[in-house]
Order: C-alpha cells, then structure tokens, then sequence
C-alpha cells in the first residue's frame, strides 16, 4: 500500500501561480510512476500530467506549456508547478501511484482544491 498526501492548493487570480505537493510513504519501491489527475464540479476525472521513476514527464494538451511536474525520489514526493493558470484550472488536484507492472493508478491521495479566480 502507498499512502499519498496533497497539499499546495489555494486560491488564485488568472495568471498567477501555484505549486502542488504529494508526499508518499509505505511501499516506496512499488511506485513507478508518479500522476496528477484533477475534478472539476460536474466533471469527470482527467489526467494531468505524470512523470516516471526515470524522471520522464508527459502532460495533457490542456496544461504543456504552462505545467511542469518534477519528481524527488530521495523525499518520495512529486510537484506540480502550475503556470499560467486559467480559470478552467478550476478543479480537486488528486495524486496518484501507478505500481511496477500495472497501467493505471491503483492509488490515490485526498485531494487539494485549487480554484482560479477570473
């Protein structure tokens, strides 16, 4: 099991900025990809952006550009750095841990609400 904990979310005006932080402990070692996924009100949840245990990094067309994600692994915890932000950022930012020999998230943090003001 891989316990997550978000935090880092706010609120914010259009433009501005924001950092998300995600903190896992238990299995480390189980962890192979570290994701942010994000729900908006009425919204299905959508992929955001992930990155790899080789530090390669993949975002949605919605956030390149303006989202970096980086990872250290000596503190277990990914970032998200999100630039830019637009109103439609709107949304509950989840973490979440894709495990060695499986393709999607199989575990999930508690969420951290970030809302852009217009």
């Amino acid at each position: 099991q891989v316990q997550l904990v978000e935090s880092g979310g706010g609120l914010v005006q259009t433009g501005g900025s924001l950092r998300l932080s995600c903190a896992a402990s238990g299995s480390i070692l189980s962890i192979k990809t570290m994701a942010w996924y994000r729900q908006a009100p009425g919204q299905q949840r959508e992929y955001v952006a992930q990155i790899g245990s080789g530090g390669s990094p993949d975002f949605a067309d919605s956030v390149k550009g303006r989202f970096t994600i980086s990872r250290d692994n000596a503190k277990n915890t990914v970032y998200l750095q999100m630039n830019s932000l637009k109103p439609e950022d709107t949304a509950v930012y989840y973490c979440a841990v894709i495990p060695w020999l499986s393709t999607s998230p199989k575990f999930w943090g508690q969420g951290t609400q970030v809302t852009v003001s217009s």
